[in-house]
């Protein structure tokens, strides 16, 4: 008998528009592993602060990037990104680094130094004996997986999503993010050809889980 068919989901979307709680409940219901790639940017970027690296001076950060070692410690179902073998802690959630995150993603030469790091998330999770990978971000559909077995792209009223910041306790500014995410370059924040785009508003992340498996079980069902 064959065995299960290892999928890849895909979860694009801007800041708060649910892609992590949303990650986090289908890796439980599906086995998979949770690739957190928000936070692996979040990461890089407070490793570059610490290192006196300047979004503006690109010098300063291919400096920065030369001998940066990248790691994966499984916790869980959740692959969390090494540096230097030392984990990143609070300090990525600091306002430093919400201000800093976009204009460090938008550089190219970055965005390369983390492109084979999050499709190895794959390979980790194969060998870890996960059903698959379900990995969140902003290119994920569209440039690191764009042939990912499932794709959905999530968003909310930016209103809204600040709301939800606050009530996580944090300061973000989601819509200059976003902006800034979505005219940038290099793999631009995007709703990706194919994606389930799915408004999330006015729905419970229970409910935005519900919709996004329903389609994952429906296709396995089918396989």
């Amino acid at each position: 008998m064959p065995g299960k068919p290892f999928i890849i989901v895909a979860i694009d979307g801007g800041a708060a528009s649910g892609k992590s709680s949303t990650a986090s409940a289908l890796s439980r219901r599906f086995n998979l592993l949770h690739a957190d790639t928000g936070s692996y940017y979040r990461a890089v970027t407070s490793e570059m602060l610490k290192r006196g690296a300047d979004p503006g001076d690109l010098a300063s950060v291919k400096a920065a990037l030369a001998d940066l070692r990248l790691g994966t410690r499984i916790d869980g179902r959740l692959a969390q990104i090494e540096i230097a073998g030392r984990r990143p802690g609070a300090e990525i959630r600091s306002r430093e680094v919400n201000e800093a995150v976009s204009h460090f993603a938008a550089i190219p030469e970055l965005r390369s130094a983390l492109l084979s790091y999050q499709r190895g998330q794959a390979a980790a999770a194969r060998s870890g004996g996960f059903a698959g990978l379900v990995m969140e971000g902003r290119d994920i559909g569209s440039v690191i997986f764009p042939a990912a077995d499932f794709r959905f792209f999530l968003h909310a009223d930016p209103a809204e999503r600040e709301r939800r910041r606050v009530r996580e306790g944090q300061q973000d500014r989601v819509a200059e993010r976003d902006r800034l995410d979505s005219t940038r370059k290099t793999a631009p924040l995007s709703v990706p050809d194919g994606a389930v785009s799915i408004d999330t508003t006015r729905l419970t992340i229970a409910e935005v889980a519900d919709r996004m498996a329903s389609v994952i079980a429906r296709s396995l069902e089918g396989a």
